[in-house]
């Protein structure tokens, strides 16, 4: 039963995939049309979204890891059957991909977490599993299930679960939780093939002078991944008193108002802002596009403003676009490292800016292309991004948005109950 439960996340995070292509192809065919239709499409797309998420699919909202993170610390079963629900999946899935159809810097990785770790509890619950270590185990290995199926990266899964949803090894790395992260990966495998997320990259980083990027790469990955998550933080706080209130007495009106700015940037970046920021990433990658330094600036701001909308969808894809970015806009100044290298050290640097988990950043940046010459580099990168950015941002991103999650879902149960 387990088995058949890693089987199905699989193939729901295959069919996820090919809904967010899809998205993907029918925003590409409105912007051949007129590049200048997103400018409405966006804010009533948005509008609409937010709209539907708080009528109908209300619990939806956000990227799913740090709901997946509160469910594991939640010992309300009862609240944590409301987070998990078969309604919060299926609403994450449909907005997620109407949230890219308008142009939303979001990637469905996130939400393919909190996918996963729905399944495997509704599993756990079939099989009247009602310890609670055994129901959070279930939900833990099928949260990393979800992340390693939606990039096909198994190893990065296993690590993602320790690291970054149990913050421990201890009892967390059960026989069970790797056999279920491993089935739905070969079961997204079995479906698309052993595809790798960029393609292979070739490239070496040797000791010498070529590590000269590593801390070039590090500091400034680190820097912008930090700041990113304290304004995210503060955004989640409502520190910023006129966009908070604003966003809390008219959330459908202030949702299009971001869709405009996502428009806007849209429009000035020629569509390379728009969705999960693949096609720009792997193109970087694989040394076919290049963009300049307002790339990285105006995909950073429109992952900003998506996230201030309040619709669900992750974080994990428009990070490594956005690394790619800042890789691909210092490569030419690292003239000692290949600029391949330099964009794989950047992508590593801004996710573990980002999310403050370096052993995922690396092992996810080493799969998806399926590179292992330079994973003592990734590593060396990924560890001094996360000692800068816990420097600028010292409680993790997640681990923050987490515990405000947790403290309004028991604080809305507890006025139900009252």
């Amino acid at each position: 039963m387990y088995w058949i439960g890693a089987i199905l996340v699989g193939i729901i995070a295959v069919i996820f995939a090919e809904l967010g292509d899809y998205a993907a192809d029918i925003r590409n065919h409105l912007i051949d049309i007129s590049p200048y239709s997103m400018l409405c499409v966006a804010p009533v797309g948005m509008a609409v979204i937010t709209w539907i998420t708080r009528v109908v699919f209300n619990g939806a909202q956000g990227s799913g890891i740090p709901q997946t993170i509160a469910t594991l610390h939640i010992h309300n079963f009862e609240l944590i059957d409301k987070i998990l629900s078969i309604k919060i999946t299926i609403g994450k899935i449909l907005m997620t991909t109407l949230g890219l159809i308008c142009g939303a810097s979001i990637g469905r990785e996130g939400p393919s977490v909190q996918i996963g770790a729905s399944v495997m509890h509704a599993f756990s619950r079939l099989l009247g599993k009602n310890g609670e270590i055994t129901r959070h185990g279930m939900i833990l290995a099928g949260g990393a299930a979800g992340m390693a199926a939606a990039f096909n990266t198994p190893l990065a899964g296993i690590v993602f679960a320790i690291e970054e949803l149990a913050h421990s090894f201890e009892q967390k790395a059960s026989g069970r939780t790797l056999a279920i992260i491993i089935f739905s990966g070969v079961t997204s495998i079995a479906f698309l093939g052993n595809y790798t997320y960029f393609g292979r990259s070739n490239t070496a980083i040797p000791l010498g002078s070529a590590w000269i990027a590593v801390g070039v790469c590090g500091v400034l990955g680190g820097t912008a991944g930090g700041i990113f998550s304290r304004i995210v933080i503060a955004i989640s706080e409502g520190r910023f008193f006129s966009i908070s209130v604003f966003q809390q007495n008219r959330p459908i009106t202030f949702a299009a108002c971001c869709g405009f700015v996502l428009a806007l940037l849209g429009l000035e970046s020629h569509g390379a802002t728009y969705g999960t920021g693949y096609l720009q990433a792997n193109g970087i990658v694989n040394g076919y596009l290049h963009y300049p330094a307002s790339f990285f600036i105006m995909k950073y701001i429109s992952m900003l403003v998506t996230f201030a909308s309040g619709i669900p969808g992750g974080m994990f894809a428009p990070s490594l676009a956005i690394g790619a970015g800042l890789g691909g806009w210092i490569s030419p100044f690292l003239p000692h490292t290949t600029s391949a290298g330099v964009v794989l050290l950047g992508m590593a640097a801004y996710f573990c800016g980002v999310a403050q988990s370096p052993l995922t950043a690396t092992i996810i940046v080493m799969e998806i292309c399926d590179n292992q010459q330079i994973t003592l580099a990734l590593l060396s990168t990924s560890f001094l991004a996360y000692a800068v950015s816990r420097i600028i941002c010292p409680t993790p991103l997640y681990t923050v948005l987490a515990k405000k999650f947790a403290r309004k879902q028991l604080d809305i149960s507890v006025k139900v109950e009252s």
